[in-house]
This record gives C-alpha cells, structure tokens and sequence, in this order.
C-alpha cells in the first residue's frame, strides 16, 4: 500500500496495474486477465477453494473480489464449477502470481479464463492489509487499472472510483435475473460422474431468480424436484399459474430494499396461497421484508466458507458457506416470525421461519459451491415440507 502523497509513480518499473480506493489509497501490483480498467465496491472473500465458483456468483455483480488465501488458480479452471454462465464479479485481487495449475479436472489456466470471462485484475498486493482496512472503513469503492506500459492517471482513477454509485440504493438483481422461463434437471456434480439428470420428480418447484447459482438448482432437482425458473419480476399470477407445490425465492446482488419495491408484493400474494416457500440469501431478505422486518446494509458482510452458524431447531452449529453484504435485522422481526438461525461470528440474523405459514429463509449459502456441505439438509427439510403439505 501507498500513502496518498506519494502515489502518483510506481515504485518500480515492473509494476503493471495498480488498485485506487476512492479515499485516494493506493495499491500497486501486476496485471492478469483482460488489459483495461474496472471499478466496483472492494470486497474480501475468506474461501481456501473455489475461486471460479465466486467469480461466476451473479451475487457479486457491481463488486471486485479480494481474495484472502493467497494461492488463486493453483487449481485452474474447468466448464464444470460455473456457477452462471459468465463472471458476474467486476473483477478480482490476488496476493501471488497465478500458478500453473495442479488438478486432475483442470482444462485450462485461471488468466486465460479471465480474459474469456473479460475480467480484470491485480496480483502482488498484501492482500491481508486490504482486508484489514475493509475491516476498519468497510467496503469502499475501488477501481483496477491494468496498463504493461506502467502508466497511470492516479487523480483521474481516484476520481472514477469516487463517481462510482454506492450498493445502498441499487436493485442488480433485475440486471443479473434471466429474461424468459425455462426448466432445470441436472442434479448435483459426483466425482468421475459428473452432473446427473432428475428422472422421477416428486414435486414442481418454481423459482423466482434474483441471480440464482446453478448448484441451487441442483440441490433442488437432487431432492425431486422439477424446477421451472422465472425472472425476477414474474408476477405472482405468472408463477401460480405453473400451480407449483413449492416457491424457492433465489440469492442475488444489491440492496433488498430496492429489489423489494416490486418483489414484496409479489411474494405477499404468494404467502397467502399457503405453498410452501423458501428463500436463500437475497431471497432470505425478501422474505423479511414482505413480513415486515428491517433489513439494512453490513459495516464489511460476511463473504467466505468457513462461518459458523446455529440451527435453533436442531441446536446443531453448522460451518457455511456465506456471500452478502445486507442483513435481516433480528431486532425487527414482527410477531409470527421467528429467528431460526444465527451467525456464531456477530449474532447477526441468519434465518428466519413463520409461525403460521410453511414458510422459511436462511441467509447462508446451504448449496455451497464453494464450502461445507453441512447445510444441504435444509433442501431436504423444503421437499418434506412440500410433501407433507400436498
């Protein structure tokens, strides 16, 4: 990292890309993926795996990923571990240059990825003290800049970064949701099988796609389930019509407030029919604010695989996988909800279940892809609650 006063040069001659905060920080580094500029709100992720599976959650849209564990692409890249069909992340920060790639299901080298994927980033950074100033001033705006001829316009990025909108405020889940229908059937990924395919569903699920990762899917169709995906903005006429016996509400990017301004109503008319619902994430958050809680955006979020949250039904701790920067405030849950889970790191709402509907939401990742596979059960519990309802 740099001091302001004296970040105008590079230190070096080498020196290819360099990361610009909007307060004017400066970190220097070295180029990979596509030659350009990118800027987004800067972000940590804590995952030892699964950097592809990050980079492709359309719940990053609008962010630039630094990553923690410093040794990204040593795994490479394969088609299997997409969660969505390109990189939604605005871009990404490594502490070590790239390895060469050291896995028996690698099919190609994480810059070479990048740049089909038309990611920008910076390695060579102490990554560690960029999280430790996430922690201290929460996550700030920042702009990538990566030019091999070492030069840099440092007043101008500075500018750019500052101009960039806030999070707060943004409805993303619009820009990353599918346009039309369609059906899924693929079930989860097995080692020298790969992804199977639902032959006997138990039940119609319809899922409403704020951004929804592929292995969610999966999940669903590996408890029985035939899923019919719809865009975020389906009515609640559009989803009834499929006559589903379950609604899966999905994760996704931006603020929940904004998102919900033409959700909640949606999802208050799906309430009243008496399905079975069940959200993850941004979906979790939906569903909060349709019953009347609060939600409200974190000091720095929780983005990582290693988070240990409580199930109050169960009384069991389970290590999840986690990606949000908004939280259901616990504080005010109205009378009919209750809390069902809770993060173990900050007491943080973590999960929600209604009294008086089949209805429940974690805010945790229970697909993984990448982390722990601790909270798979909680598709389980949503098919023999749809099951137990017809």
């Amino acid at each position: 990292m740099t001091d302001k006063k004296n970040a105008n040069q590079p230190p070096h001659e080498k020196i290819t890309a360099v990361l610009v905060l909007a307060d004017g920080t400066v970190f220097w580094g070295y180029g990979i993926g596509r030659i350009g500029e990118t800027v987004g709100e800067v972000c940590f992720n804590t995952s030892m795996t699964g950097y592809q599976e990050i980079l492709t959650d359309p719940s990053y849209a609008g962010q630039i990923i630094n990553f923690t564990f410093p040794h990204i692409g040593n795994v490479g890249t394969n088609s299997e571990d997409d969660e969505a069909e390109r990189s939604y992340a605005r871009g990404l920060i490594i502490r070590q240059d790239i390895t060469e790639p050291s896995n028996f299901r690698s099919t190609g080298h994480l810059d070479d990825w990048c740049k089909k994927q038309n990611l920008t980033g910076i390695s060579g950074i102490d990554t560690r003290k960029l999280t430790r100033y996430i922690r201290q001033n929460g996550s700030p705006n920042g702009i990538i800049s990566y030019n091999p001829d070492g030069k840099f316009d440092i007043a101008a990025l500075t500018s750019r970064a500052k101009e960039c909108p806030s999070l707060e405020g943004l409805d993303l889940a619009i820009e990353v949701s599918c346009k039309e229908d369609y059906t899924w059937d693929e079930v989860r990924w097995t080692l020298r099988k790969g992804y199977g395919k639902l032959e006997k569903p138990k039940a119609h699920v319809v899922a409403v796609d704020y951004g929804i990762k592929r292995n969610i899917l999966r999940c669903l169709a590996s408890t029985g389930a035939k899923v019919t995906v719809v865009p975020a903005d389906a009515t609640a006429e559009h989803i009834l019509s499929y006559k589903p016996d379950g609604i899966f509400l999905s994760n996704g990017p931006g603020d929940p407030a904004a998102t919900g301004k033409y959700a909640i109503p949606v999802i208050n008319k799906l309430l009243e029919t008496g399905i079975p619902l069940f959200g993850i994430c941004l979906g979790h958050q939906m569903l909060g604010l349709a019953v009347g809680a609060k939600t409200s955006k974190m000091h720095q979020g929780h983005r990582g695989a290693n988070h240990p949250v409580m199930d109050f039904n169960t009384n069991k701790v389970e290590i999840t996988s986690m990606n949000h920067g908004f939280m259901v405030d616990k504080e005010s849950l109205p009378d009919g909800v209750r809390m069902s889970h809770i993060s173990l790191f900050d007491k943080t709402c973590c999960g929600i279940e209604l009294t008086d509907k089949p209805a429940f939401s974690v805010q945790h990742h229970p697909e993984a892809s990448p982390g722990p596979q601790d909270s798979h059960y909680l598709f389980d519990r949503f098919m023999e609650m749809i099951l137990n309802h017809a």
